[in-house]
C-alpha cells in the first residue's frame, strides 16, 4: 500500500488541491439536511417564522407583551420598534440591533408570546361574549398550563380575530385598579417554575405560533413562508450546485492524477525493461512483465482514482456526520454509535477473507497470460500435431483457477451489499422508532428526524465506500508491489563508471578487431559452464566463423560481444578495450546485430531498414537491400520500400524477413557484423550471391557469422570450431579437415566424398 501512496505522493500538490475541494464537497453535502431540517421544521411547521421576535408588529400586540414583563425589558422592546412602517400603525423591528441586543429581547419576550398564544387560544374555546382575561383569568390560565399541555390549545387554532379581543382584554387589564407588572410576573414565575423541561419545550414552540398569528393579522404570513421557503430553498440548491461542481473537478483532477501515474509506473517499467539482461527477461518471463505493464498498473492507476474520490472524502463525510449526530439533542446517538460498531466489524472480516486470495490472483493472471501466449505464438505446432485439445484442457484450466478465485472475491463483495443494506435498513427502523417517541414526547421535529436519518445514511454510505476500496485495496496492493519490484531490480549488466570508462572515440577512429581471452561463461544458476576458456581474435577485414553442433554455444559466444550476457571469466575486448569499460550506446554502434530469429517491427520496410539511426539515407537503404538480395521482392511489392510490414513480420516470408534482417545491419554501416545463423532460411543461391556481395561491402569490418552449414562457413578465413562449451579447432576449411575429427564430422555429414575433395582444392587455390 506503501507503494501507492508513494505514487500519489509525487503529485501533492494535485493532491492537496483536492482534498480542498473534498472540505467544500463534504461541508455542502453535510449542510443539506440541515437545510432540509428548517425547510419542513421553520418554513413548513412554523410558516417561515425563526424568532419569537416579530419583524414587523401592530401597536397593540406591542402593548399586549409589554404588559407581560418587567418595565426593564418592555422599555428595551419598545425601543426595538422604532418607527411606523406604514400608516396603518405597523411598527418594523429595528435593523440596527446588535446581536446581543436582538438575543436579550427574544429572551424576555418568549415567556409573554406563549402566554398571549394561550390566551388567544383560550379565548378561541370559550363561550361567545365571555371575558377570558382579567386578573383571574390569567391565573387560571396559568394553573391549566402547569397541569397538562394546554389541551386547548393544540386542538383549537385561535385567528387573528382572537389575538385582537384578547389584546383589547389586556389593555382593559392593565387600566383595572391594583393592576402591576410585578404582581404579573411573579403569577408567570409561579406558573412556568412547575413546569417540567418537556413541556417546556412544547410551550416555547407556541411562541412562534403568536407571531405567525401576528402576521396573519398583518395579512403578510403567506408572504413571510414563502420568503423564507424561497431564501432557504435558494441557498440549498446553491449549495447543490457548488457540490456538483466541486464533484466534477474533483473527478476532473484525480482522472489526470491516476493517468499521470500510469504513465510515469509504464515510462519507469519500460525503461527498467529495456535495460535489462537476458538473464533479468528470463527471470521475470515475459509473460509476467507484460501483466505487470498492462494490467497491474491499470490496477494502481484505478485505484488511485477510488483513493482520492472516495477513500479521501469517506472520512470526511463519516466524520462529519458523527459529529453533527452527536452536537444534536435527540438522545438517538447511541444508535449511530452502534451503526459505526457493526460497520467496523464487517469491513474487518471481509478484509481478513479477501486479501489472501487477492495475493493469488495476481499469480495465476501471470499463469494464464503465459498460458495464452505460448497457444498463440506457437499455433501452428499446436495444429499440426493435432494438439488443439490438450491446450484447450491446459487453458481451461489456468481459466478455471483464475475464475475460482475471482468468484470468491467477487461473492465477498457481492455479500457486502446486503449486509449494509440490512445495516442502512435496521438503522432507518430504529431511528423512526424511537424518533417517532421522540416526536410524541415533543423532544423532536419532523426535520430533526429526517435530518438525522440522512445524516445516518451518509455516515453508512462513507462506510460502505471504504468498504468497497477496502476490498480492492489489496489487489491493488499486489500489483504495486509486483511493478515496484520491476522498477527496483537493477539490471546485471550496466555502463562503467565514469572514472573506468574508457574515452569515447569517433565511429571512424575504431577497427573494430575483436579479442577473446580466455572467456568462460556460465548462465545465472547453471551448475556448469556454458563456454570455457575460449580464446581467439577477429580481425578487420577479415571472416570469423563459428561452427559446431546444436547447443554447443555458438549463439551464447557471439550474444557476449554485445553484452546481451557478461563473461564469468576471462575478457572480451574491441580494439583492446574490454566491452564492460565501454558505455553500452558506444559498443552497440559499432555492431550490426542480426539475429538468429528474424525481428521486424510494424512499419514499413523503410523504417525497418532505417531501425539503425537517423543518420541511414534512402541510398544507404537501397544498396542494403541490394546487398542483402532483398532488392526483387521489394520492388515487385505495389508500394515498395513503403510497403508495411505488420507486427513480428508477419506478413513476409522466413526467408524475406531474414534478408531484411541483415539488410538492417548494412544500411548501419558497422564496424563489426554479428551474423547469428542468419542464412538458415535462404536457397543456395541466394546465400552464394548475398555473401559474395557481403564481402565486397565488408572488407574493413569484422565479419563473425555463426552458422550450421559447412557451404556458409567455407571460404571464411578462421573457422571456430565449438563442441559442449569448448574450443576444439580454430583454422580454415583445408586445415581443420586436416586436423579437426569435429570438424570432419560435421562436414562429412553435410558434403558427399566429391564435394569435399572439390572445396578443398577451391580453398587451397584461392589461399595461394
Amino acid at each position: 500500500m506503501t507503494k501507492i501512496f508513494k505514487q500519489l505522493a509525487r503529485h501533492w500538490a494535485v493532491c492537496l488541491v483536492v482534498f480542498a475541494l473534498l472540505f467544500v464537497q463534504a461541508y455542502c453535502d453535510l449542510s443539506l439536511p440541515d437545510y432540509t431540517s428548517r425547510i419542513v421544521d421553520t418554513g413548513i411547521q412554523q410558516g417561515g417564522i425563526e424568532s419569537p421576535l416579530p419583524e414587523t408588529i401592530r401597536q397593540s400586540t406591542l402593548d399586549a407583551l409589554t404588559l407581560l414583563m418587567s418595565e426593564e425589558d418592555a422599555d428595551a422592546l419598545q425601543n426595538a420598534y422604532g418607527y411606523y412602517l406604514q400608516d396603518n400603525g405597523v411598527l418594523k423591528l429595528r435593523t440596527d440591533l446588535t446581536d446581543d441586543e436582538r438575543t436579550a429581547l427574544e429572551d424576555a419576550v418568549t415567556t409573554p408570546d406563549i402566554v398571549l398564544y394561550m390566551a388567544a387560544a383560550q379565548a378561541a374555546s370559550a363561550p361567545a361574549g365571555q371575558d377570558t382575561m382579567g386578573m383571574t383569568g390569567l391565573a387560571d390560565m396559568q394553573a391549566a398550563s402547569s397541569e397538562s399541555t394546554t389541551t386547548d390549545s393544540e386542538t383549537v387554532t385561535p385567528t387573528a380575530e382572537d389575538l385582537d379581543t384578547v389584546c383589547a382584554q389586556f389593555a382593559a387589564m392593565s387600566q383595572m385598579p391594583g393592576f402591576t407588572r410585578e404582581a404579573v410576573q411573579q403569577q408567570l414565575a409561579g406558573a412556568f417554575a412547575s413546569l417540567d423541561d418537556t413541556l417546556m419545550e412544547n410551550l416555547k414552540s407556541q411562541s412562534m405560533l403568536l407571531v405567525q398569528l401576528e402576521y396573519e393579522a398583518q395579512g403578510i404570513a403567506h408572504d413571510v413562508q414563502m420568503r423564507y421557503l424561497y431564501r432557504v430553498g435558494g441557498q440549498m440548491l446553491g449549495l447543490t450546485l457548488l457540490m456538483v461542481a466541486v464533484s466534477i473537478a474533483v473527478g476532473f483532477l484525480a482522472s489526470r492524477v491516476s493517468a499521470a501515474i500510469g504513465r510515469d509506473l509504464r515510462r519507469e517499467t519500460f525503461a527498467s525493461v529495456i535495460g535489462f539482461s537476458n538473464a533479468e527477461i528470463e527471470n521475470f518471463s515475459t509473460a509476467s512483465l507484460i501483466t505487470r505493464t498492462t494490467n497491474d498498473i491499470q490496477q494502481v492507476q484505478f485505484v488511485c482514482v477510488m483513493l482520492l474520490r472516495m477513500v479521501a472524502y469517506a472520512p470526511i463525510l463519516g466524520i462529519g456526520g458523527v459529529l453533527h449526530v452527536l452536537n444534536s439533542s435527540t438522545g438517538l446517538s447511541w444508535i449511530i454509535v452502534l451503526d459505526v460498531a457493526v460497520l467496523l466489524l464487517l469491513i474487518l472480516f471481509l478484509m481478513s477473507v479477501a486479501m489472501p486470495k487477492f495475493k493469488i490472483m495476481q499469480k495465476l493472471v501471470d499463469r494464464l497470460n503465459l498460458v495464452s501466449r505460448e497457444i498463440l505464438t506457437g499455433i501452428m505446432p499446436v495444429r499440426a500435431f493435432s494438439r488443439e485439445k490438450f491446450e484447450e484442457e491446459r487453458f481451461d484450466k489456468a481459466n478455471k483457477d483464475l475464475m475460482s478465485t475471482q468468484l470468491f472475491t467477487n461473492h465477498a463483495m457481492v455479500a457486502m451489499m446486503p449486509f449494509m443494506t440490512l445495516i442502512m435498513n435496521g438503522t432507518s427502523l430504529l431511528i423512526v422508532w424511537f424518533g417517532g417517541k421522540a416526536m410524541d414526547n415533543g423532544t423532536m421535529q419532523v426535520g430533526e428526524m429526517i435530518a438525522f436519518i440522512t445524516y445516518t445514511m451518509q455516515i453508512v454510505m462513507s462506510f460502505l465506500m471504504l468498504a468497497m476500496v477496502a476490498v480492492m485495496l489489496p489487489r491493488a496492493g499486489v500489483a504495486a508491489e509486483r511493478i515496484d519490484e520491476v522498477i527496483r531490480t537493477r539490471a546485471t549488466i550496466n555502463d562503467p563508471d565514469e572514472a573506468a570508462a574508457k574515452p569515447a572515440q569517433e565511429h571512424e577512429n575504431w577497427q573494430g578487431e575483436v579479442e577473446f581471452h580466455d572467456v568462460s561463461f556460465r548462465f545465472p544458476g547453471a551448475d556448469s559452464d556454458a563456454l570455457e576458456h575460449i580464446s581467439f581474435t577477429a580481425k578487420p577485414g577479415e571472416t570469423t566463423a563459428i561452427i559446431g553442433s546444436t547447443g554447443c554455444g555458438k549463439s551464447t559466444l557471439l550474444n557476449l560481444i554485445p553484452r546481451f550476457y557478461d563473461v564469468t571469466g576471462g575478457s572480451v575486448t574491441v580494439d583492446g578495450i574490454d566491452v564492460r569499460n565501454m558505455p553500452q550506446a558506444q559498443l552497440h554502434d559499432l555492431l550490426g546485430y542480426v539475429p538468429q530469429k528474424g525481428v521486424l517491427f510494424s512499419g514499413t520496410i523503410d523504417s525497418n531498414l532505417k531501425f539503425g539511426g537517423e543518420h541511414i539515407t534512402d541510398a544507404d537503404v537501397k544498396k542494403a537491400a541490394a546487398i542483402a538480395q532483398a532488392t526483387e521482392f521489394i520492388d515487385a511489392k505495389p508500394e515498395g520500400y513503403q510497403s508495411p510490414i505488420a507486427q513480428g513480420g508477419s506478413n513476409v516470408s522466413g526467408g524475406q524477413k531474414q534478408r531484411l534482417s541483415i539488410a538492417r545491419a548494412i544500411a548501419k554501416d558497422p564496424k563489426i557484423y554479428l551474423f547469428d545463423d542468419s542464412f538458415s532460411a535462404l536457397d543456395f543461391k541466394t546465400d552464394v550471391a548475398l555473401r559474395r556481395a557481403l564481402k565486397a561491402q565488408t572488407d574493413n569490418a569484422t565479419v563473425i557469422i555463426v552458422a550450421q552449414r559447412i557451404s556458409t562457413v567455407l571460404h571464411a578465413n578462421q573457422i571456430l570450431v565449438l563442441d559442449e562449451g569448448r574450443l576444439v579447432g580454430k583454422g580454415t576449411h583445408a586445415q581443420l579437415m586436416a586436423s579437426c575429427p569435429e570438424y570432419q564430422e560435421i562436414a562429412r555429414s553435410q558434403l558427399s566424398q566429391k564435394e569435399l575433395d572439390l572445396k578443398s582444392l577451391n580453398t587451397e587455390k584461392e589461399g595461394e
